[in-house]
């Protein structure tokens, strides 16, 4: 949580100041007993903008909230989105933690490719008290806006936002999103769900079905509910309309009838549904048996925003049956995971061409994590040609999903059809 350090000033006066104000302000207090302190600064804003989303930036936030509580150290987050924490040296070890499960968190973005790996880019440590003045100047320097440029930022952020809202419709508002939860409640959506293949596929590209995922359209619902909404505009916004598809999920899943379902299936889930009184209702609603045959799918970011949570829900969910797919990894992220370690059945990694440019380094390295983590545990997914399977295949990966796999599976269906309709003509030819 963003720090607002108390002092003389009236609240309304804190508002109107910014984080780089309140930093620089919390820093001179520091001058007469700076001994002993530290302070961090994460490097938010060199990341891609893919990785700048609001869910982040409330994960990498919430990452210093036991410190802050703790009474360690207090966080400043810079109107760049960069987080700069200021604690107490005892608390270095716990901090250091802190900056790593970030780099994990962060751990596909470029800018932490192998051969543009720099710690510097991303984290740098001060030691306030050989570096108090040299750090004071810098703050400094943040917390002073000119107003020319105060104004020309403000015209980009009109501009830029009249654009997107071109581009991509109004944003998501929290009336809006209050009464989209309510008509999802009186709405059939069955007609949204869709749902995507799981399967082995061999080097001669023959599917066989492992399970099939779930989902409701996101782009379909706009659509249908929110036509000119920007669904993902405000990332905590969206976080709470997919905990509310989620209910609407468990359901339809519960009732039996509400889905023609063959063979083990998987959907999305966030952490605090599961913990929620509503999936507790849709598992005392369904058999010990059907609890077998599903795979709940949780995001990597959703898990380490909150280590606890998942642990404690992990541990439920496996006692009871369901099997754990870790969703969203790339080849960088799976590189700082252990599978067993973290309890999941499946990890998901998300396909990229960069996978086989990257030449045999990449490929070898990919193939030990593949055997690490478990050949049957592994899904490639995201996979839109022939190239992905090809190279899947090269690594050990024999299960995988995207549009590729449902054109293989089409193509295997037509195949059957059409043996089945040969067989009944045969046997009417010979029966004549």
């Amino acid at each position: 949580m963003a720090a607002t350090p108390t002092g003389t000033a009236t609240s309304s006066n804190i508002k109107r100041r910014t984080q780089e104000q309140l930093l620089l302000e919390y820093m001179r207090r520091l001058e007469g007993r700076k001994d002993g302190r530290k302070a961090v600064r994460i490097y938010i804003s060199a990341l891609m903008p893919a990785n700048k989303r609001d869910h982040h930036i409330r994960a990498a936030t919430n990452s210093f909230e036991s410190l802050v509580s703790d009474l360690q150290g207090q966080l400043f987050a810079l109107q760049n989105q960069d987080l700069f924490f200021v604690f107490k040296s005892d608390a270095l070890p716990r901090v250091e933690d802190v900056t790593q499960k970030l780099k994990f968190l962060f751990g596909d973005d470029t800018l932490f490719d192998d051969q543009n790996a720099d710690e510097a880019k991303f984290v740098k440590w001060y030691d306030i008290e050989t570096e108090f003045d040299e750090l004071v100047l810098q703050i400094q320097e943040m917390a002073e806006i000119k107003p020319e440029d105060e104004k020309t930022h403000t015209r980009s952020n009109v501009r830029s936002q009249l654009k997107a809202r071109q581009d991509h419709g109004d944003p998501l508002t929290p009336d809006i999103l209050g009464r989209t939860v309510k008509a999802l409640k009186r709405t059939d959506l069955s007609n949204l769900v869709r749902r995507q293949f799981v399967c082995h596929v061999s080097k001669k590209l023959i599917p066989e079905l492992v399970f099939s995922e779930l989902y409701i359209s996101i782009q379909d619902l706009r659509q249908t509910m929110l036509p000119g909404i920007n669904l993902t505009s405000n990332r905590w916004l969206f976080q709470h309309l997919t905990e509310s598809l989620d209910r609407r999920i468990l359901s339809m899943l519960s009732r039996s009838d509400q889905f023609m379902l063959s063979g083990d299936i998987s959907f999305n889930i966030n952490i605090s549904t599961i913990l929620s009184p509503e999936f507790m209702q849709f598992d005392e609603s369904i058999s010990a048996s059907r609890r077998g045959s599903m795979v709940l799918e949780v995001q990597n970011v959703d898990i380490f925003s909150d280590l606890g949570a998942f642990l404690f829900a992990r541990e439920m969910i496996q006692e009871k049956g369901y099997r754990l797919c870790l969703d969203g990894l790339t080849y960088q992220t799976m590189s700082m995971i252990d599978r067993a370690r973290l309890g999941v059945d499946y990890l998901k990694v998300i396909w990229h061409p960069e996978l086989v440019d990257g030449g045999e380094e990449i490929r070898k390295k990919l193939e030990d994590l593949v055997e690490k983590a478990g050949k049957d545990s592994v899904i490639l997914t995201r996979c839109d040609n022939r190239e992905a399977i090809d190279f899947g295949n090269s690594v050990g990966i024999s299960m995988f999903q995207g549009h590729f796999i449902e054109q293989l599976f089409a193509e295997d269906d037509r195949r059957r059809q059409l043996l089945k309709l040969k067989h009944r003509i045969e046997r009417g030819s010979e029966a004549g």
